[in-house]
């Protein structure tokens, strides 16, 4: 197995263009980029590969040494942080505005931090501003590179020097392990919960609603098991987001958990389960995740909550019936639980049934339950296997697909659930006319679109 790539803290002042620079070079555009000074605040990895070399970026937020807020301070120390494990350092400087005294605050802390530094002089954008570069030698940390996170412009120079300073990691690729996304309304305790779990504060905690920005991936061993913990910005109804930087934000947060396996959906335990809660574990869901929604605060709820009714509201309002949990992630109350749910989700949704086992229940389920008839005909389902995992995906026989009901595809959905423990697992069955072949058409399942289903 590999190990992990080599990482570099890419550090600047605010507003100097990090996180674009941090896209170009990974060729991806999973930094938030806003002209707003301050988007980025917690540490981001993105990974990026050069000449067969691979190296994780960790963007970081602007560091303002002269800045006193207290958001500032928990920006400065995600910085300090990033430069501890890394094996260099990118600092990025704005080449129009010149020599800066945050650059050279920035300047002292880098020569003091004993990693190799490259200086990237950002906003080059046409030949006329490449001699803008040499004014940062008075920094003290060598030739500085004129660059353009906008254009392009010197970014391969960046990218050979950049692989010249790291180790070559060989191997084969990494299994990453499960990845599990933290997911939910803005400030109902993801960035609390996700530092819960990693036993550090990894991330920004404000009680200023908003404060995450980027989907951070946060790798996490737990019971032996490999984890990677997927911090998101906070999810708000649509016609309340009414910025570009919050649309965006909002839209890698969907974009995780595409790529999770898990989303636990954290809810504010104050609130109860809100209409809001249901839309974004909806939103998981549809995804592909395998899903869970999680009470936090619950320190904070008093003896008149009934537990009972929140459970029961969210059985009857999702299919997929999701279990319903409670944490504290202020005091680690069930934290560890939350944990070994998720990874349970992930093994049942990676599970196969075999095919025997499958064609014993689907006979017990047509004795408990006739299928329909329909001018006289009636469904006969012949024969079910498994042909796919996350999520599961079965294939149901059948002499004529035109007589499958919606009723009678979510009574075959609810029964796997109820044999299988699938409770928050995404379905897809797939009802096949016999001599037809199973998958032919994407979502032609019960769980991926009853309507197609019952046609």
């Amino acid at each position: 197995m590999r190990s992990s790539p080599p990482r570099v803290a890419v550090v600047g002042y605010p507003n100097v263009g990090k996180s674009s620079l941090v896209n170009r070079l990974t060729g991806s555009r999973e930094a938030v980029v806003h002209e707003r000074p301050g988007v980025t605040r917690d540490r981001n990895e993105v990974v990026g590969e050069w000449n067969g070399r691979r190296f994780a970026l960790v963007d970081t937020g602007g560091v303002d040494f002269a800045d006193q807020d207290p958001l500032a301070e928990a920006i400065r120390a995600q910085a300090r942080a990033g430069l501890v494990d890394a094996a260099a350092v990118v600092l990025v400087v704005d080449a129009r505005a010149g020599v800066s005294p945050g650059d050279e605050d920035l300047a002292r802390l880098l020569r003091a931090a004993e990693r190799p530094v490259l200086v990237a002089a950002n906003k080059c954008d046409t030949a006329a501003d490449l001699p803008l570069a040499a004014e940062f030698h008075r920094l003290g940390l060598g030739d500085p590179l004129a660059v353009s996170a906008a254009q392009g412009l010197g970014t391969g120079d960046l990218l050979d020097r950049l692989s010249q300073l790291l180790p070559a990691v060989a191997g084969a690729e990494p299994d990453l392990g499960v990845r599990l996304a933290i997911i939910g309304r803005p400030n109902v305790g993801k960035s609390s919960l996700v530092n819960r779990f990693l036993g550090e504060e990894r991330v920004i905690v404000s009680e200023r609603a908003g404060t995450t920005r980027d989907a951070i991936d946060l790798p996490l061993s737990f019971d032996g098991r490999d984890l990677v913990l997927i911090d998101t910005a906070g999810l708000r109804r649509a016609a309340k987001v009414a910025e570009s930087i919050e649309y965006y934000t909002a839209l890698r947060s969907r974009r995780a958990a595409q790529r999770a396996e898990v989303a636990l959906v954290v809810c504010d335990a104050t609130d109860g389960v809100t209409a809001q809660d249901l839309r974004i574990a909806e939103l998981a869901m549809r995804s592909g995740c395998a899903t869970a929604l999680v009470l936090n605060k619950w320190d904070l709820v008093g003896p008149d909550f009934d537990l009972d009714h929140q459970r029961a509201r969210v059985q009857r309002k999702l299919r997929l019936r999701p279990r319903v949990l409670t944490t504290s992630a202020k005091t680690g109350r069930q934290v560890a639980r939350l944990l070994q749910e998720g990874v349970a989700l992930a093994d049942r949704a990676a599970a196969r049934i075999p095919t025997p086992e499958l064609n014993r229940f689907l006979s017990e389920a047509v004795q408990a339950r006739q299928p329909p008839a329909r001018r006289g005909q009636r469904l006969k389902l012949l024969y079910i296997a498994q042909i796919g995992e996350r999520p599961p995906r079965f294939a149901i026989q059948v002499n004529a697909r035109s007589r499958v009901t919606r009723d009678y595809a979510y009574y075959l959905e609810n029964r796997l659930r109820a044999r299988y423990g699938m409770d928050g697992i995404p379905l897809v069955i797939d009802f096949v006319a016999r001599g037809a072949r199973a998958g032919r058409r994407k979502g032609q399942g019960a769980g991926a679109n009853p309507r197609a289903a019952a046609r």
